[in-house]
């Protein structure tokens, strides 16, 4: 427990909750001036394997390399929560307008389970007074159109898998079948393949693609702004670079067939096979809508079960993307941050059914060429450690900041 001693050593009030004892959650409460609510910040200390990866340096050292911090979770997320760290550190030293809250989670990776749904759930008293959390992703350096760009969290899409299930006759293997459960089970995933599921500007959505039109500006801006048209939005993303296209997974929900089961024996034509389907929802949908959605793309033979859906809320408050994009443009003059729907999910969809905003606020500032996206769960994941450096000033200077409308 290592962070709990640096935080006891300096007579941060601490304590632990844990559904897993194997697995705690370590809590610690820097009291404010009671001038604002509750900031908190939060994020996990797990991390992905590193099966199969082939490393330049050890994965599990931490070794410092001609400047760069690598092994796994440098940068998902051991590098932010230094930073998060330094910051209650700071604020034990110097307390902030409001009380702030740290939380070390034990299993963002494996869906959150033991760390931020068990408090959500259990422990709501933790999150008295919070209306404002920082989090996982956001504040890392994007090299577009010769300009930084930073984004900052301010929705995520939402969790949910399906199991898909088709049949069709069964059989001996000697025998010639066709149009049976595996060659429907062909069929699907080639549509899946070719197909995007519909176009949805949500609010986050627009508010993310605007501002980084305005940060590009000219021809390039301009066009942009028109993937905000539902009717030539898949034309123009496949046009533009690879770096814009992840736009694709901000305006659609998305698809991905992960598991494949049919069969049993090597003789027999299973008469029922399955694919288990990785759903990434836009914000406020359900289930339901996105099943109705891959019907009218797959047809009506393809039977659903929902397998986990993880809700979270539609709650998006936008009041402190200024304050933290001032932080970022102090920090980093002439950059361009932007609000950002995250393509994937954090534990702030748990923390969201108790309508607590997560800015994604991470900050790094990394070298053009540098790929953040597809180094984190990577091979030789690293960071350059005065990244961390400029980081840790950032989140200690949004604590400093931190004041909403209303408070004091």
């Amino acid at each position: 427990m290592f962070v709990k001693e640096r935080l006891d050593e300096a007579g941060v009030q601490t304590a632990l909750f844990a559904r897993d004892l194997a697995r705690p959650n370590l809590l610690a409460r820097v009291k404010g001036r009671g001038e604002a609510p509750p900031l908190l910040l939060y994020g996990h200390v797990d991390v992905v394997p590193v099966s199969g990866q082939r490393w330049a340096q050890p994965p599990f050292a931490g070794e410092l390399v001609d400047g760069w911090v690598w092994g796994r979770g440098a940068l998902d997320m051991k590098s932010a929560i230094a930073m998060y760290v330094d910051a209650t550190l700071a604020a034990a030293q110097e307390p902030p307008a409001g009380d702030l809250l740290l939380l070390v989670l034990a299993d963002e990776e494996a869906g959150g389970i033991d760390g931020a749904a068990f408090l959500v759930e259990n422990h709501r008293e933790i999150f008295a007074g919070v209306r404002h959390a920082l989090g996982e992703f956001g504040g890392t350096t994007v090299h577009l159109g010769g300009r930084r760009l930073y984004p900052v969290m301010v929705a995520e899409k939402l969790s949910c898998i399906l199991t898909a299930k088709l049949r069709g006759a069964g059989g001996h293997g000697s025998l010639r079948h066709t149009g049976g459960a595996t060659a429907k089970l062909a069929r699907m995933l080639d549509r899946l393949d070719r197909r995007r599921l519909p176009v949805h500007v949500t609010p986050a959505a627009r508010l993310m693609v605007g501002a980084i039109a305005d940060a590009l500006g000219g021809v390039r801006g301009a066009a942009l702004r028109q993937v905000l048209r539902p009717a030539l939005t898949d034309r123009i993303l496949d046009r533009l670079g690879p770096q814009v296209r992840a736009l694709d997974s901000s305006l659609h929900n998305t698809v991905n067939a992960t598991i494949v089961r049919g069969g049993d024996r090597d003789n027999v034509i299973p008469s029922e096979v399955s694919v288990v389907l990785d759903c990434r929802l836009l914000p406020g949908w359900s289930p339901e809508q996105v099943i109705a959605e891959l019907h009218d793309v797959l047809g009506p033979d393809v039977e659903f079960r929902v397998d986990r859906w993880d809700p979270g809320g539609d709650h998006l408050d936008t009041s402190q993307f200024e304050m933290l994009a001032g932080v970022l443009r102090d920090a980093d003059p002439g950059c361009h941050p932007f609000p950002h729907l995250f393509p994937a999910v954090t534990d702030g969809r748990h923390l969201s059914r108790l309508n607590i905003q997560t800015y994604g606020f991470t900050p790094l500032r990394l070298p053009p060429g540098f790929d953040f996206a597809y180094t984190v769960h990577a091979a030789d994941e690293r960071v350059p450690a005065e990244a961390v450096e400029f980081g840790a000033r950032a989140v200690r200077e949004a604590v400093r900041r931190y004041r909403p409308a209303g408070s004091g």
